[in-house]
């Protein structure tokens, strides 16, 4: 049975039975806890935690999930998967145990002709709570299984919490036995491989209080609703039904394996370590494909990094196996047509996502042979001083600077019999993140508040009043007031807090548009809206400064945003979806957004692109767009179910969420098209202007535009136009004839410093020879150490080329340049053949700092006004060597 076929049939099973069907949430997901979907629960989460009202009493779905933190363990074992599918039925305060236990067993029990999968009931087992007695009974009654094989397991194992305070309660998973030929007999609590775990039913009946570790948490009571959340692993039971050994031997996998094998000429099944590399190749190109059809794109922090690790996972894992070109081209068409069965839109979104994939390739290609470079130079380092650990800064040296994973990195050393300092390295890295949330912290106060602070305020009051598509002013109360530290009853003028009003007339930040800014008053307050977000579904807060008198909770003020800020957003937001249009009109359909950000006056967009537009097609991209602003087309709003949209064509932007009904924006009715919650113009030509005013990479095949738009893009096109005309003033010359005459004197600037240039390489060379028949005796040694404004490096070899060769020879050049100084070392053969070296040299000077090989080596980093004590102290260091 196809993989395809067994989601469908899944499906079918609860739709017949009241369960509305809910389609997959995308791979990214909102909750600030998580960076991917990793459990077919966490769309639901908001229902099942009691934080919103669910919107139907029962639900089934086949969720897209990610997980990560087992990636070590993706090919050595049969089970872990980085990309997986969960189909799940779900209860919200209806049924409960007897009925999710009968429904598991019906549909894995039920013959193939009758709607089920068909699975031998004398070979599944079942696992329950030690203290669930009602399950196992179920279990005996419902399914009519013997005791032996329902079998009684410990917290560990068989009871779910979310980690926090809230719902929790045991399950009971569904394991098969799939023979001895995999494993010895006695139950999943002797063989995991043998018995295969392919269904866990959660029954969430009671409520947890605070605690750490999935025990010793003590249990508040029973929960006033009951809910059910099933998960059935659909790779599992494909891999049951399939009659293979693992999950990278279904339908939906197995082909990418098998086009690898043969694009390196390995025999899957001949040897264990080619084995486990061809199973990294599949499992991690399809789970690349999903990803980038969500819309998350190669980088280096979060989710991007995820990807850009699982791709470089996958492009060498086939160089291991032996081939050196190209790869994904090979291989993520085949995994395109493994898919679009059950996600058309990898099909559909395939010129997109294959030209992000392949340009990553090709960056990570170029990074290979770069940080290959660097890493055998410092592995051989380390060999020849008799060390076995590379340190942790190498290591931090080549994930920063050139972009290698940690794992490659120690990959890459443990084969030429190296380790990794990874304490260093996590060390280094620790203090990066530190660094980055030090600077989100000052940018960003709200994302700091305690969530369970501001859940308690949502569960005490409900949702906020959100006004914003309607009015710019409302008259509020103020709800509550928080700080860093928790609640708070009142703050005086030039205090900061959040504020959480009953009312609200302010744009909270999402879908890439700042929030508005203005003021809130009352009878004797004044307060100014620094940001506004929505930490929580539902629940607005605002962060504000007192200005003058006290804003204390149960305040009734004006809440009023600033009429001029938000026509600047809005001109910028529209001005955004028309850009976004006109980019797809020049460039075509690939050329999708995947990341915005607008605020009044000004926009970005980013898209995926390999290689800069150039003068030409920024041009066309920019008369596009600022003809749809003299043609003043409509702005039209429309509220619709999500089907509808789609079916429509409206345009759903990757990193964003949406519910049943979605807000469809359209400019020119299908010309733009576009899913939004932002606030927008009435009509295109009250954007006023579209100036682009840059261009830019930011990141592997993702280019970004950025432009200025209302009032900020006509003062930007008239500052230039006076740039020009200064131009023209001071060069005499026409405007038409600007850049020939610009082009001019920069080739004759050009002609002029390499003149320069040639003039001081002579004189550099002149003194060189000057040095060398100054140079100083010190033992058995020449030497010679001087300073240069110019290439310290050059000028010590030049030196050391020009000292007498049947004497050993040294050179000591330092240079300065902004406060630092750099200092060069170099040695004739003489010197090298009585045992001297630079970079031991180098080293000793610079307190191990710098490097090189014996005969040259430098080093940086040193203060420019220690340079002379350092070359003071050659003398002193060749005295010793002999």
């Amino acid at each position: 049975m196809r993989t395809a076929d067994i989601r469908r049939r899944f499906l079918d099973f609860f739709a017949e039975r009241g369960h509305t069907v809910v389609p997959s949430a995308p791979l990214p997901t909102p909750d600030p806890t998580l960076l991917f979907v990793n459990a077919g629960m966490v769309p639901f989460k908001p229902y099942l935690a009691g934080e919103a009202a669910p919107p139907w009493p029962r639900a089934t779905s086949v969720q897209k999930c990610v997980r990560t933190l087992d990636i070590e363990e993706v090919g050595r074992t049969t089970r872990h998967g980085s990309f997986f599918q969960m189909n799940g039925n779900f209860s919200f305060g209806d049924y409960f145990k007897e009925e999710a236990i009968s429904y598991a067993w019906q549909l894995s029990t039920a013959p193939v002709a009758d709607g089920g999968y068909g699975l031998d009931p004398e070979r599944i087992w079942a696992t329950v709570h030690h203290s669930d007695d009602e399950a196992a009974e179920l279990w005996r009654r419902v399914a009519g299984l013997p005791d032996e094989r329902i079998v009684r397991r410990g917290d560990e194992d068989n009871f779910w919490s979310m980690g926090v305070p809230g719902p929790c309660g045991p399950c009971s998973e569904l394991y098969y036995d799939r023979g001895p030929a995999l494993g010895r007999a006695g139950g999943p609590a002797v063989d995991e491989d043998r018995y295969m775990e392919f269904w866990n039913l959660v029954f969430m009946q009671y409520e947890r209080g605070e605690g750490a570790g999935k025990t010793g948490y003590p249990i508040l009571g029973e929960l006033p609703r009951r809910n059910i959340d099933t998960g059935m692993g659909l790779e599992r039971m494909a891999t049951l039904l399939q009659g293979v050994d693992n999950l990278y031997e279904i339908d939906e996998t197995r082909p990418v394996l098998q086009r690898a094998a043969e694009l390196t000429g390995v025999r899957y099944g001949s040897d264990h370590q080619a084995d486990v590399r061809l199973r990294v190749v599949a499992d991690h190109v399809r789970t690349a494909l999903m990803m980038l059809a969500d819309g998350t794109a190669p980088g280096n922090e979060g989710r991007g990094y995820v990807l850009r690790r699982i791709l470089r996972r996958a492009v060498r894992s086939v160089r291991l196996l032996g081939h050196q070109d190209p790869c994904l081209p090979e291989l993520l068409p085949v995994a395109r047509d493994c898919m679009r069965h059950s996600y058309p839109e990898v099909a559909e979104e395939f010129g997109r996502i294959a030209q992000q994939a392949y340009a990553e390739e090709d960056a990570f290609r170029s990074t290979l042979r770069q940080g290959t470079t660097v890493l055998d130079t410092a592995v051989a380092e380390v060999k020849a001083s008799g060390g076995h650990l590379l340190p942790g800064q190498q290591a931090f040296l080549l994930h920063d600077t050139y972009g290698f994973p940690i794992d490659l990195t120690l990959e890459m050393a443990e084969e030429q019999g190296v380790e990794v300092d990874r304490e260093g390295f996590t060390a280094l890295m620790a203090e990066q993140r530190e660094r980055a949330r030090a600077d989100a912290r000052t940018r960003k106060s709200v994302g700091a508040l305690d969530t369970s602070a501001l859940r308690s305020v949502l569960d005490a009051h409900g949702p906020t009043d959100w006004r914003a598509y309607d009015t710019l002013l409302t008259d509020s109360t103020v709800l509550a007031l928080l700080g860093p530290d928790g609640p708070l009853k009142a703050v005086g003028a030039g205090g900061i807090a959040t504020v959480v009003l009953d009312r609200t007339p302010f744009y909270a930040e999402s879908g890439g548009q700042d929030s508005d800014a203005g003021a809130l008053t009352g009878a004797s307050v004044e307060a100014e809206v620094l940001d506004v977000q929505r930490p929580l579904p539902g629940l607005v807060v605002h962060q504000v400064r007192v200005t003058a008198g006290e804003l204390a909770v149960g305040d009734a003020v004006r809440a009023s945003v600033d009429p001029e800020w938000r026509l600047g957003a809005r001109q910028a937001h529209s001005g955004t979806h028309v850009l976004h249009a006109a980019l797809r009109q020049v460039l075509g359909p690939t050329a999708l957004q995947a990341g915005s950000y607008n605020r009044p006056g000004y926009l970005r967009l980013d898209f995926p692109w390999r290689g800069a537009l150039g003068p030409a097609a920024r041009g066309e991209v920019e008369e596009a767009a600022n003809r749809a602003l003299r043609r003043d087309l409509a702005v039209d709003v429309r509220w619709m179910s999500l089907p509808e949209a789609k079916e429509l064509g409206a345009l759903a932007l990757f990193g964003e969420t949406y519910g049943e009904r979605v807000r469809v924006v359209e400019i020119g009715g299908a010309w733009s098209r576009e899913l939004c919650g932002g606030t927008h113009v009435e009509r295109a030509a009250q954007i006023g202007v579209v100036a682009l005013t840059g261009e830019s990479s930011v990141g592997a095949g993702m280019r970004r535009l950025e432009a200025a738009v209302g009032f900020e893009g006509f003062g930007y096109l008239a500052r230039e136009r006076d740039l020009v005309a200064r131009l023209a003033e001071q060069l005499q010359a026409p405007r038409a004839q600007l850049p020939e005459r610009v082009a001019v004197l920069l080739d004759r600037l050009k002609a002029a410093d390499q003149r320069a240039e040639e003039l001081r390489r002579r004189a550099e060379l002149g003194r060189a020879a000057e040095l060398a028949s100054a140079a100083a005796e010190v033992g058995a040694a020449l030497l010679v150490t001087a300073t240069t404004d110019g290439d310290a490096r050059s000028l010590a070899l030049a030196v050391r080329d020009r000292l007498p060769q049947d004497r050993p020879g040294v050179a000591a050049v330092g240079a300065e340049a902004a406060g630092k100084a750099t200092l060069a070392v170099a040695l004739n053969r003489a010197a090298r053949e009585s045992g001297m070296s630079a970079g031991e040299l180098v080293k000793a000077l610079l307190s191990g700092r710098g490097g090189g090989s014996a005969e040259v080596a430098q080093g940086g980093g040193l203060a420019a006004d220690a340079l002379p004590e350092a070359l003071r102290a050659v003398p002193g260091l060749l005295v010793r060597r002999d």
